[in-house]
């Protein structure tokens, strides 16, 4: 199952607990995987469920301009940690040894 962003879903941990969230960025097309709000975690859909307070496409409560202020920031918040460089580039230095003269070749 697909879940679009700004869908309220419960999220159920490896361990079983329930958690009410919501989706930040759609499911990745390429990974399968939906980007939440709890702990910023990126899930397989077969661990999220559509809240069962969702009523068409949204989640009641995000129908208030405060929750869609909060949710358009945390997206903002996400998208900026996701552009940022994971991994520190390492630069290559070459070191030259350079061998004493021993004697004269004659």
């Amino acid at each position: 199952m697909k879940f679009s962003e700004n869908a309220t879903v419960v999220y159920t941990t490896p361990e079983g607990q329930k958690i009410d969230t919501f989706v930040v960025f759609g499911t990745d097309e390429k990974t399968g995987l939906t980007h939440i709000n709890h702990e910023n975690l990126h899930v397989p859909a077969d661990s999220l469920t559509l809240h069962p307070k969702t009523v068409g496409k949204y989640h009641m409560p995000l129908n208030d301009a405060f929750s869609f202020e909060m949710l358009n920031k945390l997206k903002a918040k996400y998208a900026e940690i996701d552009a940022q460089p994971k991994t520190v580039s390492l630069k290559n230095k070459q070191k030259t040894h350079t061998m004493p003269v021993l004697a004269k070749a004659s």
